[in-house]
């Protein structure tokens, strides 16, 4: 496979915090390159979930294939296991259709699962693990996994024990040998680009983001997945949880809105801090004024390194 000129073709993965415009170039870069995006959202998955999760719209898709959007209902759970197999199903599939697969999102660990040499342990529990904790409730086991790997502690129900000691498992007992493994690309022809932008620019793009997402029927949203009485994974999501706890009288709407925002400003910075931590990501930086120039910049980078792969 090649890009035009001959050069040969890279698998992109486009990473990098939330609201600094990783959508729109994966659709800007499918159509230059004849790409088909697969989606590294860890709630976009779910149906029904749209407006709190960002979700890219039919029409902003410009005829650009994505790949791994509503595939599950709020119900269901998915892990980051599934997420490989799944996404490195879509990649051959990309791939022998001569495009190229554009791995775009947020949730950085499913995105090194799926692009690095992740080995998951086996299903069985471990019992010294279990009995090591076993004096601790799931909110004490939550907030360990969340010190440890807050990550991979998004993708997981604060109630989900069993998962939780899996998660555990895999980020403490036996987690050199799966960190080393970690380190590993699955692939030889991965480019990372990474998106970031100004802190404090960044925090008032997602708290006018938020406020878009209300204007734009948030509340109803997660009130329908309230009232249908959906449980588990799915509404731990940023945006749903806040608002379960309004609809459950817990706190009022303003506080629920500005829990929202504050939490999308720290997950924004953990995604950056992770990305950074354990990935070989090419920055660029998002400014208001080089959104064109930076867009010619990154084909450029992208041509000059298929020459290398």
């Amino acid at each position: 496979m090649v890009l035009p000129g001959g050069l040969v073709k890279p698998i992109l993965a486009i990473v990098g915090p939330t609201a600094t415009g990783k959508s729109d170039l994966a659709v800007k870069l499918a159509k230059k390159y004849d790409g088909e995006v697969i989606s590294a959202d860890a709630f976009q998955l779910y149906k029904r979930m749209d407006i709190g999760t960002a979700k890219i719209k039919k029409t902003e898709m410009q005829g650009v294939r994505h790949h791994l959007i509503d595939i599950l209902e709020p119900n269901e759970s998915f892990s980051a296991s599934d997420y490989q197999k799944m996404v490195r199903e879509k990649i051959e599939l990309v791939s022998k259709e001569g495009r190229i697969p554009i791995v775009v999102g947020g949730s950085g660990f499913y995105i090194k699962a799926a692009l690095y040499e992740y080995e998951f342990p086996g299903e069985k529990r471990n019992d010294e693990l279990t009995a090591e904790y076993s004096d601790y409730d799931n909110s004490e086991l939550y907030g360990i996994l969340e010190k440890q790997d807050p990550q991979l502690a998004k993708t997981i129900h604060p109630n989900n024990r069993r998962r939780i000691l899996r998660s555990l498992e895999i980020v403490g007992t036996g987690s050199n040998e799966f960190r080393k493994k970690g380190s590993i690309p699955f692939y030889d022809n991965i480019l990372l680009i990474g998106l970031r932008m100004d802190r404090k620019e960044l925090y008032k793009q997602i708290d006018e983001r938020v406020d878009r997402m209300i204007e734009n029927g948030l509340v109803e949203e997660a009130k329908a997945l309230f009232e249908a009485g959906i449980t588990g994974q799915s509404i731990s999501a940023i945006g749903y949880k806040e608002l379960f706890m309004f609809f459950r009288n817990e706190i009022r709407n303003e506080e629920a809105f500005d829990l929202i925002k504050r939490n999308s400003r720290r997950y924004a910075k953990r995604q950056l801090t992770w990305f950074k931590n354990q990935m070989d990501v090419t920055w660029f930086d998002v400014t208001n004024d080089n959104r064109i120039t930076l867009y010619d910049e990154i084909v450029n980078y992208i041509e000059k390194k298929g020459e290398e792969i």
